[in-house]
């Protein structure tokens, strides 16, 4: 059987300095901007995961940002400890959550907030 190994998450954006900014305020993502083929590139990294956002020009035949829950992917998560704590720290940085923390199962704890163009984004708690 082939193997596989993860390598990046790709999201569109209208205004990807803006995207990186909320990534990089709320989670501490570094912002790489590269100038590859001589156009501006920015890349994220998050939790050891890369993120790679690609602007979206007025015309371009992309769609709307979904609604959650919808088919597809749907959210992204990110592993935390002190769930709590970090959703008051986000919250205290602007960040709108969608649901607030909560026990899905003994020793699980989630919680989901929105990202920029409606990207959901989980944040994971197990003990």
């Amino acid at each position: 059987m082939s193997t596989f190994k993860w390598d990046h998450i790709h999201l569109r954006s209208p205004d990807p300095e803006a995207t990186a900014a909320f990534y990089e305020r709320m989670f501490g993502a570094e912002v790489i901007r590269t100038l590859p083929g001589g156009k501006p590139r920015i890349d994220l990294k998050i939790g050891g995961a890369s993120v790679f956002i690609a602007q979206v020009n007025p015309g371009d035949k992309v769609g709307s940002p979904p609604k959650t829950p919808y088919q597809g992917l749907d959210h992204f998560g990110l592993e935390v400890k002190g769930i709590d704590a970090v959703v008051a720290e986000l919250k205290s940085k602007g960040a709108e959550f969608t649901m607030e923390p909560n026990d899905i199962r003994p020793g699980t704890r989630i919680a989901f907030l929105r990202g920029p163009e409606g990207v959901s984004i989980e944040l994971l708690e197990r003990s």
